[in-house]
């Protein structure tokens, strides 16, 4: 008699754990493109709304930064493009943050009864992010073409920062939504922190209004260096500053450590809880 062991629990040790990653590639395949059909499903404007929010948001902040507080740009760019590139990486950050923060507790019901590497789950919510953000970046080209503005040469950079926005999403959210499956309110805190971050991160406002004595300590958000990387490779709007980028990556290097190690930690234990 042929016998057969059914292994449940998650492989041990960081490269065997990758290649079970791997082997469930086709699962992250199906639960992205699920994700994205779901998403606008039976809602009046469908992927209308990916245009809407940006442009919304994009005209308060042109009015308050712009034309009430009357906060100086660098260049000669129009502050509705200024706008623009700086709410591109943001709305690409708080989007991922939000989308896998929750993921886990959305896929309860496959998660309580099948084994897989449960990061599968945050990892492919993120596509949905990517596909607002892709949307956003047809609004901007018609910004852009309204304003008769040329991007600047320094475009060709543009997917090292967008790889970046992904990366400073990534390890907050896998250590929040590993927090969440435990305590559900979390789910209250995440609009909060993406409603906070966005007024202090340079979105609506250059990071040039910023004393010179404090840039430093504001580059320990890293979302600072993202958005000031992206308006330099729009716009060629100033010069990237390089302690705080540097500063900058350092943050989301060593949240992408603690959030995944919260989340390996935490594993084997989500089907309990979920």
């Amino acid at each position: 008699m042929v016998k057969y062991h059914i292994r449940i629990a998650p492989n041990s040790g960081f490269k065997n754990y990758w290649k079970d990653v791997w082997q469930f590639r086709e699962l992250f395949l199906i639960l992205a493109w699920r994700d994205i059909s779901v998403k606008y499903k039976q809602t009046l404007f469908g992927f209308l709304w990916a245009f809407v929010r940006p442009l919304l948001t994009m005209l308060i902040f042109v009015f308050l930064f712009g034309r009430v507080a009357k906060l100086p740009v660098d260049g000669d760019a129009p502050y509705a493009i200024v706008v623009m590139a700086g709410m591109l990486p943001w709305m690409l950050f708080s989007g991922a943050l939000g989308e896998a923060s929750m993921s886990l507790v959305v896929n309860a019901n496959l998660i309580s009864k099948v084994y897989f590497p449960r990061l599968v789950v945050p990892m492919s919510s993120i596509i949905t992010s990517l596909i607002d953000f892709g949307i956003s970046m047809i609004l901007s080209i018609a910004i852009f073409i309204f304003y008769s503005f040329v991007p600047s040469v320094n475009v060709i950079f543009l997917p090292l920062f967008i790889v970046l926005a992904l990366l400073a999403s990534i390890g907050p959210s896998l250590w929040i939504a590993a927090l969440n499956v435990r305590y559900r309110d979390f789910r209250y805190v995440i609009p909060f922190i993406v409603q906070f971050g966005l007024y202090v991160s340079p979105v609506g406002f250059s990071s040039s209004v910023i004393p010179e004595k404090w840039k430093l300590l504001y580059s320990l958000n890293p979302m600072v260096a993202v958005i000031d990387g992206f308006r330099w490779c729009l716009i060629g709007q100033g010069e990237i500053y390089l302690p705080g980028f540097f500063l900058g990556m350092g943050v989301i290097l060593i949240f992408l450590l603690l959030g995944y190690r919260k989340f390996r930690r935490t594993e084997k234990i989500f089907a309990d809880l979920v």
